[in-house]
């Protein structure tokens, strides 16, 4: 359907009319909320000039600056009481800190206020003025804004601040005591007012039973809490008391003071204490008994000087009454009566040297002196402090020592100039292998220097010096390998050496106990050439000794067949069984026949004799009847005893029995000692052929009273071919009595010759029995 702008005019009439309407509601609502709104803020606006006012009071109240920051980059605002920190202060000052702040202070403020404004961090602090007034700056991020607040905290303020201060540290010190006790292995409490516990340590809970620990059981017993108790009112207790720990009964040594607030208390546990004491005691007894038992005189002083212990030596070395000693004298008491006995040593100042000695009881080492005794002893003193203060003296007699070293001393410069004077070379090699000691004669014969006692060459450096001067350099190396060979190895050594200029040394090395080595060396240059000469000759008159054997042997073969025949032939004659002699042809034939077994029995002792020096000569041992053989050999005698005119008398013991040798040579032996006798003896006179048996011997005794033989003789009576008539008319090879001694030195005897000229001759010749044969070759073997 249309409508005509007639119509539509009063529509819009009426929509503007209300819209006016509206639009005036709506008006004076919003003219009403703004007046409402206005009496707001009036009110808030005289709440906060009320605030701001107290704020100002309040400010003003209580001297004190603050310094406002709306932005990090903006002007600060300072109100407040600028002359709290200085005198002419302004806002500009107060923001320049080292003003009224020590360097230090300033520096700290600076770097707070930099990190508030940077990142809103908070401080505060306590400072000092540089007029010394206590100020508390503290700063703080407030709605977007930095405040910094300077305050006096001076007057009952700060006495508050330093009793805050004061409890602190002492709540700091109160813990810590707690558990320093509380580390501690010792038990410890507290008491209040009323003496019940009110804190115990770890140890005093450890202490108890875990039953006893919930009822805060005490340590000790009634009877000991009671004198605590008692004790407590004077202040102090303090005592011995025993408790019961992990089923064991301990020691306590129990300490407790009393304060207004109570008590605090603390047991120290003495068992190890104890322990330890019995230990002392028992060491120290057997300390001193064994200090009893030494040789060496031991005295112990205490820190007062007086005499805690001595050994027996002590007495005795001092003569000292053991009396007097238990009385515990003081050191100088003992030293003033050794002076008056004269047993100390003499003094030109007494007074200064027991000073001296006394002194001992402040030094920090020990010292050692020597005291010369008046009597001549020496004696070696060594005085000590102890850890517990007080001396201890050792007193050796060190005369023997002193006069061993002085003679040692001596010795030593004996040996010295004694190796000095030698015209033998001595040096000695230590076990690194050098020279420690030689003397003049070692450098002179090897034509070395004279080398200082600090040098020490090597023994290898020495051996270069004589290797040049050797014929044959390899001759050193015997000596050198026992200087520097190993120990299994060293060993001692002989050595010739032969050197280029003709000289000849007889050097030896001696291993030494301490591992060096003895080192000898000799000019036997002479001494050399005189043995070459000796062994040359003695080589000679060996050839030549073997070649008169040879010849005499041979020669002795060849006599002893064409003699045989001889006496064969001139016996077949004098019997006549080849015809008939006239007398003085059977006279003639009869010295043939002595002649000739005369030549014989001087050949068979020579052979006999060569056959001894060849070891050839066999022996037939056998029972031979001593009395037999005696009479056998008388027999062979007689003829020589008639034409003598010579008794013979033969003595021999009843129990000589028989002996185990060679029959024939014990015949041949009786037989040449009584020629022998024989042609020694006068005229008239008696030879005695005895025996005897003795400890395992027979002994044949053959003497004769003729002229006997000189002293200067009877040496040489034995040799072979050595004959000496002695005036007489009795003459002969020289073989008998070498055969004699040759004959019974081979059944294991000696024979024995004694004469005195004028008076005879005595020769004993002693057999061994055939037990003493068999007893000797048994200790042989």
């Amino acid at each position: 359907m249309d409508v005509s702008d007639s119509d539509l005019a009063p529509i819009m009439l009426a929509t503007l009319i209300l819209i006016l309407a509206l639009g005036a509601l709506a008006l004076t609502n919003m003219r009403r909320r703004h007046g409402q709104r206005e009496r707001e803020l009036s009110v808030d606006l005289e709440r906060t000039r009320a605030d701001l006012e107290r704020a100002r009071q309040f400010l003003a109240g209580e001297p004190q600056i603050a310094i406002v920051w709306d932005r990090a980059d903006s002007e600060p605002r300072v109100d407040g009481e600028f002359n709290l920190v200085s005198e002419a202060m302004n806002a500009r000052r107060i923001l320049s800190f080292s003003a009224w702040l020590d360097a230090a202070g300033a520096e700290r403020v600076q770097e707070w206020v930099g990190k508030l404004l940077q990142r809103g961090e908070g401080f505060s602090a306590e400072l000092a003025s540089l007029k010394g007034r206590r100020l508390e700056v503290s700063g703080r991020a407030i709605g977007g804004a930095a405040v910094v607040r300077i305050r006096d905290i001076s007057g009952d303020r700060l006495e508050r601040l330093r009793l805050q201060e004061a409890y602190a540290e002492a709540q700091t010190e109160l813990a810590g005591f707690r558990q320093l006790l509380d580390a501690l292995p010792h038990p410890a409490w507290a008491r209040g007012r009323d003496g019940r516990l009110v804190w115990v340590s770890e140890a005093f809970a450890r202490a108890l039973e875990p039953s006893e620990r919930q009822n805060q059981a005490e340590l000790f017993d009634r009877a000991t809490l009671e004198e605590a108790v008692e004790a407590r009112g004077q202040g102090v207790w303090r005592a011995r008391a025993h408790a019961t720990v992990g089923g064991a009964r301990r020691p306590f040594a129990a300490y407790e003071v009393a304060h207004e607030g109570g008590a605090l208390g603390v047991a120290v546990d003495l068992s190890e204490i104890d322990a330890l004491k019995a230990e002392k005691d028992r060491l120290n007894g057997a300390y001193k008994g064994l200090l009893d038992r030494l040789a060496t005189a031991v005295a112990i002083f205490d820190r007062s000087k007086r005499l805690d212990f001595y050994n027996a030596a002590y007495a005795r070395i001092w003569s000292l009454d053991p009396a007097f000693l238990d009385t515990r004298p003081t050191d100088g008491e003992i030293l003033d009566s050794l002076r008056a006995r004269r047993l100390l040593p003499e003094q030109a100042n007494f007074r200064e040297w027991k000073t001296q000695v006394l002194s001992t009881y402040q030094a920090m080492e020990p010292v050692e002196t020597v005291w010369y005794l008046p009597d001549g002893r020496a004696l070696r003193v060594a005085a000590g402090p102890n850890a517990e203060g007080g001396v201890s003296y050792l007193y050796d007699d060190a005369t023997q020592s002193y006069a061993l070293s002085a003679q040692l001393n001596a010795l030593t410069r004996l040996q010295g100039e004694t190796l000095d004077a030698l015209k033998e070379g001595v040096a000695v090699f230590g076990a690194d292998g050098r020279l420690r000691l030689d003397n003049p004669a070692f450098a002179a014969l090897w034509g070395a220097p004279a080398r200082a006692a600090d040098q020490r060459p090597h023994f290898d450096e020495i051996g270069r010096e004589c290797l040049a001067l050797l014929a044959d350099p390899a001759q050193w190396d015997a000596l050198r390998g026992a200087a520097l060979g190993l120990d299994e190895r060293r060993h001692p050594v002989d050595a010739r050496l032969e050197r280029r200029d003709g000289k000849i040394f007889e050097c030896a090395a001696l291993p030494l106990p301490d591992g060096g080595t003895l080192m000898t060396c000799f000019d036997v240059t002479d001494s050399a050439k005189f043995e070459r000469a000796l062994t040359e000759r003695n080589e000679a008159l060996i050839s030549a000794e073997k070649l008169r054997n040879d010849f005499v042997k041979h020669v002795s073969y060849e006599l002893r067949t064409p003699l045989t025949n001889i006496i064969g032939f001139t016996q077949l004659l004098a019997d006549g069984n080849a015809g008939g002699l006239n007398p003085k042809q059977i006279e003639y034939a009869g010295y043939i026949r002595g002649s000739s077994s005369a030549l014989l029995a001087i050949i068979n002792d020579i052979l006999d004799l060569a056959s001894i020096d060849a070891n050839a000569l066999e022996m037939r041992l056998e029972e031979v009847d001593v009395e037999e053989a005696m009479k056998a050999a008388a027999e062979g005698v007689q003829d020589r005893l008639r034409e003598a005119n010579i008794d013979l008398r033969i003595v021999a013991t009843d129990d000589v029995g028989t002996m185990w040798a060679d029959g024939r040579r014990v015949r041949q032996v009786l037989f040449n000692l009584l020629s022998n006798a024989i042609g020694f003896s006068e005229p008239g006179q008696t030879v005695t052929l005895a025996t005897m048996r003795r400890e395992g011997e027979i002994v044949f005794k053959v003497s004769d009273r003729g002229r006997g033989i000189p002293a200067d003789q009877l040496e040489r009576v034995f040799d072979r071919f050595e004959a000496n008539n002695g005036g007489t008319k009795h003459r002969g090879p020289g073989l008998g009595l070498s055969m004699v001694k040759a004959l019974v030195e081979l059944h294991g005897g000696r024979a024995i010759i004694d004469s005195v000229v004028g008076e005879g001759t005595v020769v004993t010749c002693v057999f061994p029995t055939r037990a003493a044969r068999s007893a000797a070759a048994q200790v042989a073997n």
